[in-house]
C-alpha cells in the first residue's frame, strides 16, 4: 500500500534526520521532495499545492522542542496534514431507516460487484440482515457474478426479470420488507460520468429509493480521472460517500488523497484484497500513519481478533508458558497466522519494520509448513527422535532439502529458548510487584 510514496517520503526524513534543527532553507528543499513525490503519486495538483503551503508554513513557524529531532517535528507535521487531507476522522455508514437502501455507483471495472459482497458480509457480522440487488444490466456477466458471490456469503440476491431495472427495484423494496432485511445493497451498472441518459437513469433510482448512503465505488489504480468523475457523480446525485478498492495493488495512492478535498466527501471503506472479508473501514489517521512508514498496530490487532480463534489463541498462550510447545503447536500457530493475510500486509503495519524479502518470506513459510506436515505426529510431539534418516525422508516428502528441514527444527528449538526466558522473566516481574 503507498509503496513509492512511502519510499520517497522516506527519503526525505532521512535527508532533514542529519540536520540540527529546523531552519528555512532545509524546510525549503524537504517541502520541495515531498511536493514532487505527491505529485507523482497523482495526488490532484490543488490539494498538493495547499497541503505543501501549510506544511511549510507549520514547519517555519513550529517551536524547537527539545524532546523532538528536526525529522520528528516534520513528521508530526507532515501527519497532521495527512490527516486533515484524509478527513480526520472515521465515517461510519448512516443507515438510519429500516430497511436502508445503499446504492452503489461509478465506473465499470472499479469493482462494485465483488464490493457489494464484501459490504454485505462486512453488515452480517455487525448483525444486519443484508438482501442484495443485481441492478447492473448493462454488463453481460454482471448478474450471474452477483449471484456466485451471494451463494459464497450466504446472502440473498433479488434478480427480477433481469430487463427492467425499476421493476426489479420494485421487487427488492417489496423483498426487503416482507423478508425483514434491514440493508438493501444495489449493485448499478458502471457508466461514464459524461453519459447523460444513464447518470439521468441514475438519478430516477435515487428518487425512487430514497437511499441512507450512495457510496461511489472508486479504483485506487486510475488516478486523476477517478477524481473528475467523483466530482460529477457528487454534483449529479449528492454522494454519501466513496469506496476506494484495490489499495493492496500498485496504486500511487493520489485518489484517496485527493477525492475528499475535491468534493467534501469522506472515504467510508478500502477494498485491501481479493478475498470477501478484505473490506475495512477507513481510519483517516491510520493511513497517514501507514503512508509516512509509522506502521497501523489499531488494524493489526483488529485483524487479529477478527481472524484468530481466541480459544486457541488462549490454549497456546498457556503452553508457552508451561513450555509444552511441540511442532503440532507451531504448525496451528503457523496456519492462525496466515489467516491474518499475506506477509507484506502484516508487516507494514508494524512500525519500524525493516524492509525484507518479501517473496521469500512467504516462500518460507509455505516451506516450514510443507516440512511439519510430512512429519509423523510422532516426531512432531517429539523432534528430538528426528535423526538423519528422518530428516531425508521429511525433506523428500515435503519436496525441501535436509538443510530446509535443520533450519525449522532450528527456529523450533531457539522459540522454546525464548519461551523458557520469558517464563523466568515473568517470575521476576511478578516478583518485584509489576504486573505481566
Amino acid at each position: 500500500m503507498f509503496e513509492n510514496l512511502k519510499e520517497k517520503l522516506g527519503k526525505v526524513l532521512k535527508n532533514i534526520s542529519g540536520k540540527g534543527r529546523l531552519t528555512e532553507k532545509n524546510v525549503e528543499e524537504a517541502v520541495k521532495q515531498v511536493k514532487l513525490s505527491l505529485l507523482e503519486a497523482d495526488v490532484n495538483y490543488k490539494v498538493v499545492k495547499e497541503f505543501i503551503s501549510r506544511v511549510k508554513e507549520k514547519a517555519l513557524g513550529a517551536e524547537v522542542l527539545q524532546s523532538f529531532t528536526p525529522e520528528q517535528q516534520f513528521i508530526a507535521i507532515l501527519r497532521d496534514e495527512l490527516v486533515r487531507i484524509l478527513g480526520e476522522k472515521k465515517e461510519d455508514l448512516k443507515l438510519v431507516h429500516r430497511p436502508s437502501y445503499v446504492m452503489f455507483v461509478g465506473l465499470q471495472g472499479s469493482g462494485k460487484t465483488t464490493t457489494a459482497a464484501k459490504l454485505a458480509v462486512f453488515l452480517k457480522k455487525s448483525g444486519r440482515r443484508p438482501l442484495l440487488v443485481a441492478a447492473d444490466l448493462r454488463r453481460p456477466a454482471a448478474v450471474e457474478q452477483l449471484i456466485h458471490l451471494g451463494n459464497r456469503v450466504n446472502v440473498p440476491v433479488v434478480v427480477g426479470d433481469r430487463k427492467d431495472l425499476f421493476k426489479i427495484v420494485a421487487e427488492a423494496k417489496e423483498t426487503a420488507e416482507s423478508r425483514n432485511h434491514d440493508v438493501v445493497i444495489l449493485d448499478t451498472a458502471g457508466r461514464l460520468h459524461i453519459d447523460d441518459a444513464l447518470m439521468e437513469e441514475l438519478a430516477k433510482l435515487k428518487e425512487l429509493l430514497e437511499p441512507d448512503e450512495i457510496l461511489m465505488v472508486v479504483d485506487a489504480m486510475v488516478g486523476q480521472d477517478a477524481v473528475n468523475s467523483a466530482r460529477r457523480f457528487d454534483e449529479i446525485l449528492d454522494l454519501t460517500g466513496f469506496i476506494v478498492t484495490k489499495l493492496d495493488g500498485d496504486a500511487r495512492g493520489g485518489v484517496i488523497l485527493s477525492i475528499r478535498y475535491i468534493t467534501g466527501k469522506p472515504v467510508k471503506f478500502v477494498g485491501v484484497g481479493e478475498k470477501l472479508d478484505a473490506l475495512e473501514p477507513f481510519y483517516p489517521d491510520r493511513i497517514a500513519s501507514r503512508i509516512l512508514g509509522m506502521g497501523d498496530v489499531l488494524s493489526l490487532i483488529d485483524k487479529i481478533q477478527q481472524q484468530m480463534d481466541a480459544e486457541k489463541m488462549k490454549k497456546m498462550e498457556e503452553k508457552f508458558l508451561k513450555v509444552k510447545f511441540d511442532l503440532e503447536d507451531f504448525l496451528e500457530q503457523l496456519r492462525e497466522f496466515r489467516k491474518l493475510g499475506s506477509m507484506a500486509e502484516i508487516l507494514e503495519m508494524i512500525p519500524g519494520m525493516p524492509k525484507v524479502d518479501l517473496a521469500r518470506s512467504e516462500e518460507e513459510l509455505k516451506k516450514t509448513e510443507a516440512i511439519i506436515c510430512s512429519m509423523t505426529k510422532e516426531e512432531r510431539r517429539n523432534p528430538r527422535i528426528i535423526d538423519y534418516s528422518r530428516k531425508r525422508r521429511i525433506a523428500r516428502g515435503s519436496g525441501t532439502t535436509i538443510q530446509d528441514v535443520n533450519r525449522v527444527l532450528k527456529s523450533y528449538e531457539t522459540l522454546k529458548v525464548m519461551m523458557k526466558r520469558l517464563k523466568k522473566g515473568r517470575g521476576l516481574f511478578k516478583k518485584f510487584g509489576i504486573p505481566f
